[in-house]
């Protein structure tokens, strides 16, 4: 976990606005575990001088706990002195006042915060954040502190020891937190709604005004959708029609000719006719709720439009997760959809925009990136993982299915620790490649018709070409995959990148006018839309690359060119990885 910490606290964030590691190591967790934007991590970050052994308070509102963390980025052992430092500020904290005379100015600011939050019944939860790990007779202080805390009637509080086991276990549930979490008070009506007990489970049916829909939070924002699989896939979508046709010119059927809604929530209570729901995610209905939304005006004003509504209080993580799947049959739900809540995904997504503040990774259909976000960083994970498959699993010839890259071969293909700089080069260098495919581009390349007519499929296969020829002019094997950035980064600081694509474009084209060329059986006809699926193609595209290599000093100007290539691509062998297994 140290070397993970270690490498992430090095992105421009931290280093332009914490002094030292100690304050990074802070912000990160804060971010990471407790999923504070920078905003909100620099907000609670009082390390420095005059920080009274106090390095962040942060003041959970929703759960009325108080975190005061004490971070220590160390390796190896560690013995009580963090344990006692804690320990003090304890003691200064039963007087926030008094301590505010000699503390720092972040941390007067924070004191503040604090004291409201004491007066308001807070719990306070000391927290000692470590990459080290305690020893033995700091392990025995630990638990006589825990009790010193506890006990205090004046000022109680606990003290939990989050080390390096315990920072990987909440980082990986943080992953899957739902931030921020909703809650909602319904006013249901009399003789609509129906309260249920199944086994454990306790469940509400009712049928809920379209009016009363508008209130509820996260609508416009989609935070109430997070557990769904799609977000809002546009008004011109043929359901979403249908619905707003019913809205606008029969709001009285709309209850009968709906399938309903199901919303989920990790606890829920029933008093009279008053439904007090926390945790509320919608898992089927974000077409619905969107739909209705956008129709407010005249949803007002349809006093008998009601929809079905079924609220479910499932706390388990895994079973709403699952719900969320299920209900969502009546339209087509795609492997890619299913996979926008993995963890591995949701790694990703933090990963890059972490490191990419300016980015943003898309992870749903019909989520469209923040206006604020450069839209040259803007990563759509179903292409993305399309170019894993083309580049990673050397297989362009599948990267068009769907289906194979987030069903049969997604555990493949997306790694867990994968890096954000190989998201941001793969991204850059799968632009560059689809200018040179746009329609309005004008064919700069040169291209044969029958690959333009595939521009579905033939770009991955270019930038297929673009790692074979770092294999190369590296003499690395066929099966070994060039590292994403490095390539990216070499080519860029050269100026060759264009001039790759070029050539990698070209050999694209030869390969499939060399295949076509190539005898057939009687009665067989080429079909370039078979060529491009099989592996065939592959062998074609790097027999061509090859031979453009060995051919290149030849070519006019083309030994200065072979000089500059091989100074950007000739990678050394650790700079290389296995292939993505993928057929």
């Amino acid at each position: 976990m140290y070397d993970t910490i270690a490498e992430d606290i090095k992105q421009a964030y931290y280093l332009q606005k914490y002094k030292n590691d100690g304050e990074r190591f802070v912000a990160w967790y804060l971010r990471n575990v407790y999923n504070l934007d920078e905003i909100q991590a620099r907000d609670c970050v009082t390390d420095g001088a005059d920080d009274k052994q106090i390095d962040a308070i942060y003041v959970d509102d929703e759960n009325s706990v108080v975190y005061v963390i004490q971070g220590k980025f160390y390796q190896g052992s560690i013995d009580s002195t963090p344990l006692r430092e804690t320990l003090s500020s304890w003691i200064l904290l039963k007087n926030p006042a008094s301590l505010q005379d000699g503390a720092n100015h972040r941390l007067k600011q924070k004191l503040v915060e604090f004291g409201a939050a004491l007066d308001d019944d807070y719990e306070v939860c000391f927290e000692l954040v470590t990459t080290g790990e305690l020893t033995s007779a700091a392990r025995d202080d630990l638990g006589e502190f825990q009790k010193q805390l506890v006990e205090d009637d004046s000022f109680s509080a606990t003290l939990v020891l989050v080390d390096s086991e315990e920072i990987s276990r909440r980082y990986e549930i943080a992953l899957g937190k739902d931030n921020p979490s909703i809650s909602h008070v319904l006013q249901l009506e009399d003789g609509k709604f129906l309260p249920l007990s199944l086994g454990k489970t306790s469940a509400v049916i009712a049928a809920v005004s379209l009016r009363d829909c508008l209130r509820f939070p996260g609508i416009k924002d989609q935070t109430l959708f997070r557990k769904n699989v799609r977000n809002s896939l546009g008004s011109n979508n043929k359901v979403n029609k249908g619905m707003r046709s019913t809205i606008y010119n029969e709001p009285s059927e709309f209850f009968f000719c709906h399938n309903g809604i199901t919303a989920i929530c990790t606890s829920m209570s029933l008093s009279g006719n008053v439904l007090t729901l926390h945790g509320l995610s919608v898992v089927n209905g974000c077409q619905s709720l969107n739909t209705i939304y956008s129709a407010s005006e005249r949803v007002k004003s349809a006093e008998d439009g009601y929809v079905m509504i079924r609220f479910y209080e499932i706390p388990e993580r895994d079973r709403a997760d699952k719900i969320s799947i299920s209900t969502n049959s009546q339209s087509a739900v795609k492997a890619r959809d299913l996979r926008s809540n993995d963890k591995r995904v949701l790694l990703l997504k933090k990963s890059y925009e972490q490191q990419y503040p300016s980015g943003y990774m898309v992870t749903k259909r019909g989520e469209e990136a923040p206006a604020d976000r450069d839209d040259a960083l803007v990563v759509d994970v179903t292409t993305l993982g399309k170019v894993f498959m083309a580049w990673h699993s050397q297989r362009p010839n599948i990267s068009y299915s769907e289906t194979r890259v987030f069903d049969k071969y997604f555990d493949n293909i997306f790694r867990k620790d994968y890096p954000a700089k190989n998201v941001y080069a793969l991204n850059a260098l799968w632009r560059t490649v689809q200018a040179c495919w746009a329609k309005d581009a004008g064919n700069p390349l040169g291209l044969n018709d029958s690959l333009l007519a595939m521009r579905a499929y033939a770009p991955y296969h270019h930038l297929y070409a673009i790692s074979v020829f770092a294999n190369t002019l590296s003499n690395m094997p066929v099966e070994n995959v060039p590292d994403p950035a490095l390539v990216y980064e070499r080519l860029k600081e050269s100026g060759m990148l264009d001039v790759v694509v070029q050539f990698a474009g070209g050999c694209l084209n030869i390969a499939l006018e060399s295949a076509a060329s190539e005898p057939l059986p009687n009665n067989r006809v080429f079909s370039p839309q078979n060529w491009i699926k099989t592996k065939s193609c592959l062998a074609g595209i790097r027999a061509q690359v090859k031979n453009t290599v060995m051919m290149m000093p030849m070519m006019p100007g083309g030994a200065e060119t072979k000089q500059k290539l091989d100074a950007a691509l000739h990678l050394a062998p650790e700079d290389f990885s296995e292939r993505y297994t993928a057929d």
